[in-house]
């Protein structure tokens, strides 16, 4: 017999006044890195930003292509790039903006291929990424971690295992 299952998120909904000193230097990061993204055909400028656990951050942007499919969002430069340069590091927080090239941020979230490796990004260093994104009128949604963006994701227990 079927049932429902139901699905609960605690999403914070605040303001750039009441970040941490860590948040708000991420997501100030994030907003600076849209103005290095290559956008010339959507127009659209998304800035990523990674708190690693020495303090620095790390941050990507999209980068688009002529053939469309060969583009690549910026939640998903900024980790590839960082472990691909840095994979010691641990990341203790990331923030995601966007833009339209001349005008203000807006409410934005993170596409279905960047929620699925942010969330392979969190397994990988076992614990919690917690996460700032844009809300409506000026708010900003605090999520305690990736992996609420993709309650049911693809990880690796879901793999065969490997036959002898």
């Amino acid at each position: 017999m079927a049932h429902p299952l139901q699905l609960t998120i605690t999403v914070e909904v605040t303001s750039e006044a009441d970040l941490t000193p860590a948040e708000t230097a991420t997501w100030q990061a994030a907003r600076a890195a849209t103005n290095h993204a290559y956008a010339p055909y959507s127009h659209f400028h998304v800035g990523a930003a990674l708190l690693l656990d020495d303090g620095t951050i790390f941050r990507g942007t999209n980068q688009e292509n002529a053939a469309f499919p060969s583009g690549l969002c910026a939640e998903r430069t900024a980790l590839f790039g960082l472990a691909a340069s840095q994979p010691e590091r641990h990341i203790v927080g990331m923030a995601v903006v966007a833009r339209p090239a001349d005008g203000d941020f807006v409410a934005v979230s993170s596409c279905g291929a960047c929620r699925q490796v942010m969330a392979e990004y969190e397994h990988r260093q076992q614990q919690a990424i917690p996460l700032l994104l844009p809300g409506p009128n000026g708010s900003i949604y605090r999520f305690r971690s990736l992996s609420d963006l993709l309650p049911f994701g693809f990880s690796a227990a879901d793999l065969p295992e490997p036959r002898a």
